[in-house]
C-alpha cells in the first residue's frame, strides 16, 4: 500500500504544473531566489572594482553614473537568474515563446531605465555651456529643461521598444495616432501654448530662477519654471503658480537685473530760507553724494541730480535724484536711512528748516463789523442783576 502510495506521489511529481516536472519547478524557484537575494552581493564586489577605476579619474561624473547604475546593474542581475531558471523548466513551445518575450522585454526596460537615470550625471557636460547663458542660475534652469525633455524622449522610447517585443507595430500605431494627435492638440491647446512660451522665456532670458520679478498679478521670487507653469514665491511666502503664457505676454518687472537702485525725493525747506542756505544744502547734498561712497556718480553708468526744482504751495522744493551702487534691498534701505540722517544734519546746520503743508489765511474785513469791547467786572463788586421788566 505504501508502494502504491508513492508511485502516485511521483507520478504527481513528474506531471507537475503543466506537464513540468515540480522538481524542475522548484529547482528554477530556488535559482531565481538566489539570483534574487545574491544581487546585492555580487554587485558590491563588481562596484568596488569599477570605484577604484572611476577613483583614477579627475572628475566625479564616473561615481555619478556608477552610483545611478546600481539598481538597473542588480535588476539585470536578477533578470539573468530568471533566464537561467526558465532553462532549467522545460517548457512548453507556446510558453517558450512568451518567456522569451518576458525575458526581451525586461532586457529592454532595464536598458532604458538604466538610460533615464544616468541622464543626471550626464547632464555635468552641459556645464561648459554656463557662459552661453550668461549666469549661473539660468545655466542651472535650462539645463534642467534639457533633461526634462531627453527624459520624456527616453521614456516614450522604452515604452515602443517593450511594445515592439510583444508584437505591436510600433509605426502602424504611430500613423494611427495622428487623426487622435489632431484631435488631441486641439483639446490641449493651452498646454501647448505653455510649453511654447516657457521654451520663449528660456530662449529670451527673460527671467531665471531666483529672480524677484513683478507682474500685473503677483511679486515674489521665481523658484521654478517648467513646462507648463512658473512657481512664484511671494514676500508673504505664498507660492503662486502661473502659467507660462501668461507670463510671456504680460509686462513683467524683473528687479533682479537693476544694475542700481534709484533715490528720488523732493526736500521742501520753508519760504523763509535765503539763498545763500539753499545754495549751501544743495552743495553739502552734493558733496555727501560724490564722496561718501554709497552712491553711484559715474556719468557714464547713471545720472545724477541735486538742483532747486519748484515753489511749491508751501514750501521750496529741492529734487534729489540719485542712484545706490547696491541692488540689494536692505543694503539700499541703510544706505537711503543714512541719506536722510546727513539732510536732516544739513538742513539744520544751515539753520533751515523743513516745511509742512500750511495754509495761512487772511481776513481784512469781518462780516458782523467792530466787536464790542469786553469789561471785566471790577473785583469785590458783584455782578449788577438783571431788571426784570
Amino acid at each position: 500500500m505504501i508502494e502504491d502510495f508513492w508511485e502516485e506521489f511521483l507520478a504527481v511529481w513528474d506531471l507537475g504544473i503543466l506537464n513540468t516536472s515540480l522538481g524542475d519547478i522548484f529547482t528554477a524557484f530556488g535559482i531565481f531566489l538566489t539570483f534574487l537575494f545574491a544581487r546585492r552581493i555580487v554587485f558590491r564586489l563588481i562596484s568596488r572594482g569599477l570605484r577604484k577605476l572611476a577613483q583614477r579619474t579627475q572628475t566625479d561624473m564616473d561615481d555619478r553614473i556608477l552610483e545611478a547604475m546600481k539598481q538597473p546593474l542588480e535588476f539585470t542581475f536578477v533578470i539573468i537568474g530568471l533566464y537561467i531558471s526558465g532553462q532549467v523548466v522545460n517548457l512548453s513551445p507556446a510558453l517558450n515563446v512568451v518567456f522569451g518575450q518576458i525575458i526581451r522585454s525586461l532586457i529592454a526596460f532595464t536598458l532604458f531605465w538604466a538610460i533615464f537615470r544616468i541622464l543626471d550625471p550626464l547632464s555635468i557636460l552641459l556645464d561648459r555651456t554656463v557662459t552661453l547663458f550668461g549666469s549661473q542660475s539660468m545655466h542651472e534652469t535650462i539645463k534642467g529643461f534639457f533633461v526634462k525633455v531627453a527624459k520624456f524622449v527616453v521614456v516614450c522610447l522604452g515604452i515602443a521598444a517593450v511594445f515592439q517585443e510583444w508584437g505591436f507595430n510600433v509605426a502602424a500605431v504611430l500613423g494611427s495616432l495622428g487623426l487622435v494627435g489632431m484631435a488631441v492638440a486641439l483639446g490641449a491647446q493651452d498646454f501647448i501654448k505653455n510649453m511654447f512660451a516657457g521654451m520663449t522665456i528660456f530662449l529670451d532670458k527673460v527671467f531665471e530662477q531666483g529672480n524677484w520679478i513683478k507682474t500685473p498679478d503677483v511679486e515674489g521670487t521665481v523658484e521654478e519654471i517648467g513646462f507648463r507653469a512658473t512657481k512664484v514665491r511671494q514676500f508673504d511666502k505664498a507660492l503662486v503658480t502661473l502659467p507660462n503664457s501668461k507670463l510671456a505676454n504680460e509686462a513683467l518687472i524683473n528687479y533682479s537685473r537693476m544694475t542700481n537702485r534709484r533715490i528720488h525725493w523732493m526736500i521742501g525747506v520753508e519760504y523763509r530760507s535765503t539763498k545763500e542756505q539753499i545754495l549751501n544744502i544743495i552743495q553739502a547734498l552734493s558733496r555727501y553724494i560724490h564722496e561718501c561712497g554709497d552712491f553711484e556718480t559715474d556719468p557714464e553708468k547713471t545720472k545724477t541730480f541735486i538742483f532747486l526744482d519748484s515753489f511749491g504751495s508751501s514750501s521750496i522744493d529741492i529734487m534729489l535724484y540719485c542712484f545706490t551702487k547696491t541692488t540689494v534691498w536692505g543694503e539700499w534701505l541703510e544706505a537711503k536711512e543714512r541719506l536722510a540722517y546727513k539732510i536732516k544734519e544739513i538742513v539744520e546746520g544751515q539753520n533751515a528748516s523743513f516745511a509742512f503743508p500750511s495754509t495761512s489765511l487772511y481776513v481784512e474785513t469781518l462780516p458782523f463789523g467792530t466787536p464790542e469791547p469786553f469789561a471785566p467786572p471790577s473785583s469785590g463788586s458783584p455782578p449788577p442783576s438783571p431788571s426784570l421788566q
